[in-house]
């Protein structure tokens, strides 16, 4: 028999943990952990009874419904920038769904999944409109609040060197934290996903005070995350993304969905779980997918309530428009 070097020894020690099997976990415990945000509206955010809504919210209670077959199975996690990764990596989370960029140096060195979009956004700036500035390309020498552990810092620093622009930056953990510095006067600029300043700008004393740039200088793709060697959970978390978008591809909302029953539309029949092994390939029950579209509705629904024109924010679709009507939305086959 060999023995174990030390060296062996020692980086079998540091190896993180695995934690596969989340999807049964999940349904054994009959509930889901979610790492959200410590409030961001139209994302993640109590509302006055204390009840969690938003975007990245829905996310989670769609996977509730899929799984358990209840959206209202779902612990609320509150996620600092800096804390998101570390929760999930350690397992106090099984998922995370915090306006989060999916990023190649996320998705291998941090032992992450990222399992689809759920907004297509970019980087962008708020100043104050007595500024008088118009372009981002104006903002040299300025002082700039942004939330630490965050793709943000990375995008300043590209865009001001590649445009030859000194700047400052002034750091804070939390969103909440940026967006009081900023409002205070202790910074000249914010700087964050646009629709994150679209939500902050809200809480603002005097909202009509700032502007949101035009210049938007990163992709940033949000989605949810899952941790790797976990493909069941991964796969269903992927899955739930995919049938938001399926069924606003094929009409079907949270106020329709009963008059489908009798469809003979093969691929609706699929969605509803009576044709097909869908549920039963992600071991979840054959409507799983109709659940959710009951629980909250399908992807423009939901982009609508929390983000669109229902919402304060009444941020424009864009990007996340189907495929069919311009954006780049678009449900790998259901099948």
């Amino acid at each position: 028999m060999h023995t174990i070097t030390a060296s062996l020894l020692f980086s079998a020690l540091l190896a993180p943990t695995v934690f596969a099997g989340t999807l049964d976990t999940v349904k054994e415990r009959g509930n889901i952990k979610c790492g959200v945000t410590n409030g961001l509206t139209g994302f993640s955010n109590p509302d006055k009874q204390g009840n969690w809504e938003g975007m990245d919210v829905d996310v989670c209670r769609a996977i509730a419904a899929a799984v358990l077959g209840d959206s209202n199975k779902v612990t609320y996690v509150p996620t600092s920038s800096k804390t998101r990764f570390t929760a999930l990596q350690t397992g106090e989370i099984d998922i995370l769904s915090r306006v989060t960029t999916w990023t190649l140096s996320r998705d291998s060195k941090l032992g992450l999944n990222f399992a689809g979009v759920n907004l297509y956004d970019g980087q962008g700036f708020m100043v104050r409109k007595d500024l008088g500035i118009k372009s981002a390309k104006e903002l040299n020498g300025a002082s700039i609040c942004m939330n630490t552990g965050t793709s943000t810092e990375t995008n300043i620093a590209d865009f001001f060197n590649a445009n030859n622009l000194s700047y400052k930056t002034v750091l804070f953990e939390k969103s909440s934290e940026v967006a009081s510095a900023y409002d205070l006067g202790r910074c000249d600029v914010y700087t964050s996903d646009k629709s994150g300043l679209a939500a902050q700008r809200l809480k603002m004393q005097n909202p009509d005070d700032h502007i949101i740039l035009e210049d938007t200088i990163s992709k940033e793709p949000l989605g949810p995350a899952v941790r790797h060697g976990d493909d069941e959970w991964f796969d269903v978390v992927k899955w739930t993304l995919m049938a938001l978008i399926e069924a606003e591809e094929l009409n079907i909302t949270q106020s329709n969905i009963n008059t489908f029953k009798n469809t003979k539309n093969p691929r609706i029949a699929r969605f509803l779980g009576t044709s097909g092994d869908n549920g039963k390939n992600l071991k979840l029950a054959p409507e799983w997918s109709a659940n959710i579209v009951k629980a909250v509705g399908n992807y423009g629904e939901i982009y609508a309530r929390n983000v669109g024109e229902q919402s304060l924010l009444k941020i424009p679709r864009g990007l996340n428009k189907l495929w069919s009507d311009g954006g780049i939305l678009y449900a790998i086959p259901l099948h």
